[in-house]
């Protein structure tokens, strides 16, 4: 009996898709923490180098610059990866977790070591128990994908017009909800990289890595600037 169900044409199709889905989201989080790694290095880099502060500070248009490029780079990947190889687009993915590195410089000076080194931990619980939420419940989360995404917008809205207002209050309201968004995408887009590694077929999985490692990464980064803004030191 034990060899019938061993052999069962359908344990052997859940096998395989099991053995598919658990490679597939062992290469996103690969490159989700090479991409973070390589952030890291080049802020933390940057961070320490006369030259580069000296450029930010007699160039106040370089970090809208930077900006610009890490949207068109995120477009890049998500509106191409059909077209892109999927060495080019974990290249893209690369370069623009560089990119971010050098946007994410100025914390280095503005906060603590010590006080981004227990954001840095804080979000990496919160985000791996959100991520393996969101991989193994049996609840299907589109519609709090749906609710989420709209949030997102409405948070986009906020932090936009907070830029001319400078309320306090609104920070902290944006930045409380922000946290509550990144948490709840993290389980969301953890879920839709597994729906979609159980669909996709064996020749995509190199790009469907990719764009689930870019996902995780945006959520991991703005959970942990959200984050900071409350556990942050500055002094």
């Amino acid at each position: 009996m034990f060899d019938n169900n061993y052999n069962n044409p359908y344990n052997t199709e859940t096998r395989s898709l099991s053995t598919k889905v658990s490679a597939v989201m062992k290469r996103v989080y690969f490159k989700m923490t090479l991409g973070l790694l390589v952030s890291a290095f080049i802020a933390l880099w940057c961070s320490e180098s006369p030259v580069y502060w000296n450029f930010l500070s007699g160039n106040s248009w370089a970090v809208w610059v930077l900006l610009i490029v890490e949207i068109g780079l995120v477009i890049a990947i998500t509106g191409a990866i059909r077209r892109l190889s999927s060495a080019a687009a974990t290249g893209l993915f690369y370069l623009f977790a560089a990119v971010n590195g050098l946007a994410l410089a100025p914390i280095f000076i503005v906060y603590t070591s010590h006080s981004i080194a227990v954001t840095f931990f804080v979000t990496a619980g919160t985000f791996a128990a959100m991520s393996i939420y969101g991989f193994f419940t049996s609840n299907d989360l589109s519609k709090m994908g749906s609710i989420l995404f709209m949030a997102l917008i409405g948070l986009i809205i906020a932090s936009v017009v907070n830029i001319f207002l400078h309320s306090d209050t609104m920070m902290w309201i944006i930045t409380f909800a922000g946290v509550i968004i990144f948490v709840g995408l993290t389980a969301w887009d953890t879920q839709q990289i597994k729906n979609m590694a159980i669909q996709m077929d064996t020749a995509s999985v190199g790009k469907l890595a990719t764009i689930g490692a870019l996902n995780l990464y945006l959520d991991f980064i703005n959970l942990f600037l959200y984050l900071l803004r409350i556990f942050g030191n500055r002094d």
